[in-house]
């Protein structure tokens, strides 16, 4: 089994914790504060997927960047960056810029990196720190962790709740259809697009397969033209009513797990991402042209 499968297998306690340090730490969000959330590739997935979250749940105002792209000039009352490494170059000198001027939070997974000095508040889930390249738990966890601080929201399962499905998607096999396909179209609607977004590229990473991520009331705007026989459309989340038509019309696979929490059906995408490197002969491990942190000389 390769580092990154027992990762993943690892993520329903991951939560569970995560939920329990939430409730321990006074650094996050207040309700009413008009926030801002910022990370790089994965993290920036989860940062979309916390603030559709945190507007969902009624409190306050809640944007996404990637670090390289935030608006700098535009007034917030908190920003909370997410990253594994603590070295990521754009969140570093974001962080940096902005220090004093605007109350930051971090999460990282390594207390010994500079993000300790460069954040205002660190919150460290090192228990969820990975050896994989590929991110799986520690994105998960984080997303847990800031998701747990929201307290209830509504149409929204608890981390406990969401715990207990992961149980699931961590055993539970994967479908032959799914498996065997060309190619993938993830979908999502809300916090659960962030969630599309990050399916789609573990899938790149991990297995160098073709995948797309839309919202899903897009998908019937032009993508729906690459799906059919062999091909499918993952759904988190509610699905669209009239889609499964849609997709059966075209001759595609129809994914839709409405019963399963969408961060534990995101394990299931994690786990065909390393199904599908491992029957090409990759490592997913260590895939090809990344590395656990991008550093810019």
């Amino acid at each position: 089994m390769s580092r990154t499968a027992t990762e993943i297998a690892t993520q329903p306690t991951c939560w569970r914790r995560a939920a329990e340090a939430a409730a321990a730490f006074d650094g996050l969000p207040r309700p009413g504060e008009r926030v801002a959330v910022t990370g790089c590739g994965t993290s920036w997935f989860m940062a979309i997927a916390y603030a559709a979250l945190r507007e969902a749940a009624g409190q306050g105002e809640t944007d996404a960047f990637a670090s390289s792209e935030f608006p700098t000039g535009r007034p917030y009352d908190r920003v909370v960056a997410i990253t594994r490494s603590g070295t990521t170059t754009e969140v570093l000198e974001l962080l940096t810029e902005l220090k004093g001027s605007v109350p930051t939070v971090a999460l990282t997974a390594d207390p010994k990196t500079p993000v300790m000095e460069a954040a205002d508040t660190v919150a460290v889930l090192d228990w969820a720190d990975e050896e994989s390249v590929v991110q799986t738990r520690f994105a998960t966890t984080a997303l847990a962790f800031l998701r747990a601080g929201l307290g209830e929201i509504p149409g929204v399962k608890s981390i406990a709740e969401a715990a207990v499905d992961a149980e699931l998607a961590v055993t539970e096999p994967l479908p032959d259809a799914v498996v065997g396909a060309e190619q993938w179209t993830f979908l999502g609607r809300g916090w659960t697009y962030g969630l599309a977004l990050e399916a789609g590229l573990k899938m790149r990473e991990a297995a160098g397969a073709w995948t797309e991520a839309y919202p899903a009331m897009e998908y019937r705007h032009g993508p729906i033209a690459i799906t059919g026989p062999g091909r499918v459309a993952w759904v988190f989340g509610a699905l669209p009513e009239g889609l499964s038509v849609e997709v059966s019309r075209v001759g595609g696979t129809l994914v839709a797990n409405q019963s399963a929490d969408p961060l534990a059906d995101l394990i299931r995408a994690q786990r065909l991402a390393v199904t599908l490197a491992e029957s090409k002969g990759f490592d997913p491990d260590r895939p090809r042209n990344l590395s656990r942190s991008v550093i810019l000389s």
